[in-house]
C-alpha cells in the first residue's frame, strides 16, 4: 500500500489518510471572512504491530532523512507520489527475549512537504 524511497513496507494495520487545507484567513471592515488557500498537503498516520527489531529497524532508517519520496494510496486521487518528512516515531517494547526485542507496536505519522 505505501513505499519509501521504493521499498514497500510491511502491512500496517494502521493507514489514515489527512487532507491538509493550510490557509492565510482574516475578516474585512464587514465582518467577512477573507481566506487565502496556501496549498492542500497530506498527513498519513501509520502504524503496526508485533514487528521485529530488524522490521522496525529497517522502517526507522527509511524515514530518518530529513525529507523521502513516498508512493502511496490516496483517497482522493488514488496512487500518488511526493516528498514527505516523518514526526515523532514511537515502539513501545512488548518483551525482551534471546537478545532480541519485540514491539507491541510501532506508530509515526509523515507529512507532505
Amino acid at each position: 500500500m505505501i513505499s519509501i524511497n521504493g521499498t514497500t513496507l510491511p502491512s500496517t494495520t494502521t493507514y489514515k489518510v489527512s487532507i491538509q487545507d493550510l490557509s492565510k484567513g482574516e475578516r474585512n471592515v464587514n465582518g467577512l471572512l477573507l481566506l487565502e488557500r496556501i496549498a492542500t498537503k497530506r498527513k498519513i498516520d501509520l502504524g503496526w504491530k508485533m514487528l521485529t527489531q530488524a522490521q522496525f529497524a529497517t522502517i526507522l532508517n527509511l524515514v530518518s532523512a530529513v525529507f523521502f519520496e513516498v508512493e502511496y494510496q490516496d483517497p482522493q486521487a488514488g496512487r500518488k507520489t511526493g516528498t514527505f518528512y516523518a514526526g515523532d516515531r514511537t515502539a513501545p517494547a512488548l518483551f525482551y527475549s534471546n537478545g532480541m526485542v519485540q514491539y507491541s507496536e510501532v506508530s509515526f505519522s509523515i507529512i507532505e512537504r
